[in-house]
């Protein structure tokens, strides 16, 4: 049996509603009409209720309806065998297709009448987020953040620009596991400081060697660590910070019009990462602290112990952006709160070349002359 979802709609005109993060309110694509958070989920909390009913007394009249001459279905189609437990299927309230989701698939879209479409089973129980942080950004904003992306990169092809294809854009919400504890902090360097000083007319260097020790406690709130396979690794550290000011409770509410995911790496599966990033963290903290003053400091030792504390799980805003050039394919994501860009973009070699060379001429024509006087 399909499972039931949710489709927001207007219930001015029954279009669908999509979540606007510039208002922070559900708006009508179609009426104009814009709502609270609070006025929709307190609407759909009955017709979820009637809704549920409706499928179970649906259900019950399949298994009671008379037989008579059938067709033979049991050579039409096949098993999943094990993709069985990653496939599953929901029914649009709106026009009443099934839906193939993959099992992680918490919000979509209906590919059928276009409407969006929350699939609460998927985020209920131990699933379902603490927190959301609802996209202020739309789609257009991400476009033009790509276009700022490239701008500056001196070695970017010129042709990359107009000949770049945006294949896909999506709206994620991202799951992540949110980390809370200290860090006690007790580490020594080796310093140096110099200073130049004339003794007649010989110029000589004074080098200076300290041994600098540093030791405190560094808290931590809300590491980041994303709890998604699919998302890679470097592009969501990258996208951060996150303003933690503007977490909500999470309500499906804010799903509607964009994709949303539950995790598929587990908070103990993320701890080691949590775990690396506090430790680095603390470790940097400690050296800016320790070489002020000094010209070089290298740690001699280190010895960090982390006081673990609580774990929370939100979903985070991420626009995704997959373009195409040239045959290759590259990968973009947008922090849909700030709009800070990453993702990885082709080299011209030439103007690499170009730009060395540009340097090194000079560079050759300096250094001859001075080989040439002495």
């Amino acid at each position: 049996m399909p499972e039931q979802v949710t489709n927001y709609k207007c219930p001015a005109c029954t279009g669908p509603l999509h979540f606007v993060g510039s208002s922070g309110m559900l708006e009508c694509d179609y009426c104009g009409s814009k709502y609270d958070i609070s006025e929709i989920e307190a609407l759909y909390a009955e017709k979820e209720k009637e809704a549920a009913a409706a499928s179970a007394a649906a259900e019950e009249k399949e298994e009671t309806a008379s037989e008579g001459d059938q067709w033979d279905f049991s050579n039409a189609g096949g098993n999943w065998g094990a993709e069985e437990d990653k496939i599953k299927v929901y029914h649009c309230p709106s026009c009443g297709a099934e839906l193939l989701c993959e099992e992680t698939t918490a919000a979509t879209s209906c590919p059928y009448c276009g409407n969006p479409t929350i699939v609460p089973g998927q985020l209920s129980g131990t699933l379902k987020p603490d927190y959301v942080i609802p996209f202020e950004l739309d789609k257009q904003a991400a476009m033009e953040g790509l276009k700022k992306h490239y701008k500056g990169k001196k070695f970017l092809p010129k042709a990359f620009k107009q000949e770049n294809h945006i294949e896909g854009i999506k709206g994620i919400y991202v799951p992540f596991w949110l980390f809370d504890g200290e860090a006690d902090a007790d580490m020594e360097f080796q310093a140096t400081r110099s200073f130049i000083h004339m003794e007649g007319d010989d110029e000589v260097t004074t080098t200076e060697h300290f041994r600098v020790r540093r030791a405190g406690t560094v808290p931590f709130e809300k590491i980041p660590v994303d709890a998604s396979s699919k998302m890679p690794d470097e592009h969501m550290d990258s996208i951060e910070p996150f303003d933690y000011e503007k977490l909500e409770p999470f309500s499906t509410a804010y799903l509607p019009g964009f994709l949303a995911d539950k995790y598929d790496v587990s908070a103990e599966d993320s701890a080691h990462r949590a775990d690396r990033r506090a430790e680095n963290t603390a470790a940097a903290i400690m050296t800016a602290s320790a070489s002020v003053g000094y010209q070089t400091c290298i740690p001699i030792r280190q010895d960090i112990f982390l006081r673990r504390g609580g774990v929370k799980y939100a979903l985070l805003p991420v626009w995704m952006l997959n373009t195409k050039w040239r045959g290759k394919e590259f990968l973009f994501a947008m922090n849909g709160q700030t709009g800070k860009m990453v993702g990885d973009l082709p080299m011209s070699w030439g103007r690499f070349f170009a730009w060395f060379g540009g340097i090194a001429a000079p560079l050759a024509a300096i250094l001859s002359l001075i080989f040439h006087v002495l």
